[in-house]
């Protein structure tokens, strides 16, 4: 994505945040079946996979729409999708192939039947008018089913008998709001289908609640570990404050101490169909 079409990437793409992807996925991925099964993904369908990344979300959609469907997946990082095609090829699945592309300036020779995507509008600087050029690529009638976070609920749902959890908010809310990230983007799906002219969507919302025994210290410790050279660029913190090495540890005592639970950021997921 261009400058002007998107916010910076805060999480980089070294290989930590590339196995932070697919980490997330274990933790979200049966909410994603969820919502792309009730947009109504089946099998056959032609899919188009916006800001793919690791190849995650493409490889939920391709088992849902078989061997007889195809699933293209776009990233503007070139080290997410090697990786993605990678994980295919070891999977040996022919139905999906993967391209570095510019989502705001996207244009393929093909129709698609479904537009999605999980995790990207929120780092776009217009999603809205994003969006209005990636539906482009849809039939008429054809899916457009998004998933997106609301991290800013997080913070406020987080007991005050968690104050190493409530630390690790802060940082990660601070950088993203600094590098431009809207970190309420689930929330504003409605009003982003509306404004990219789609029909209203219908919604829903999920989210991962576990105690210390849950991967939610792992999950939380990768993201902040991704973060760690912008938490220094702009200020947030010191590395040596955080104390990375010892922080899942840290983070998952915390909770078993109090017989606590972590609520990790609720994703609100949207669908609809494209008007005719």
């Amino acid at each position: 994505m261009s400058a002007q079409s998107a916010a910076e990437y805060p999480l980089g793409y070294s290989h930590i945040e590339l196995q932070r992807l697919i980490r997330q996925s274990e933790i979200y991925a049966e909410f994603t079946e969820d919502v792309l099964r009730r947009a109504g993904l089946q099998f056959g369908m032609r899919v188009l996979d916006a800001g793919c990344g690791a190849g995650d979300v493409s490889l939920l959609a391709a088992r849902l729409v078989g061997p007889s469907g195809r699933v293209t997946g776009v990233d503007r990082s070139p080290e997410s999708i090697a990786l993605a095609q990678r994980r295919v090829e070891a999977n040996g699945q022919s139905n999906i192939s993967f391209l570095v592309g510019d989502l705001a300036n996207l244009t393929l020779s093909e129709s698609f039947d479904a537009l999605i995507g999980r995790f990207v509008l929120k780092f776009l600087t217009d999603p809205a008018a994003v969006l209005n050029k990636l539906v482009r690529q849809v039939r008429a009638g054809g899916i457009v089913a998004f998933q997106e976070m609301d991290i800013g609920a997080y913070g406020r749902s987080m007991s005050s008998d968690l104050p190493l959890w409530q630390q690790c908010d802060k940082w990660i809310s601070a950088v993203f709001r600094q590098a431009g990230v809207d970190i309420q983007m689930g929330p504003k799906l409605f009003a982003v289908f509306r404004r990219a002219g789609l029909p209203e969507p219908q919604m829903n919302l999920h989210a991962s609640i576990g105690g210390g025994n849950s991967l939610h210290p792992e999950y939380v410790t990768s993201i902040v570990s991704s973060l760690i050279p912008m938490i220094e660029r702009l200020g947030v913190a010191a590395a040596a404050d955080i104390g990375i090495d010892t922080l899942t540890a840290r983070l998952r005592e915390e909770l078993i101490s109090c017989n606590g639970v972590s609520i990790l950021p609720s994703i609100i997921g949207a669908w609809t169909l494209k008007a005719a």
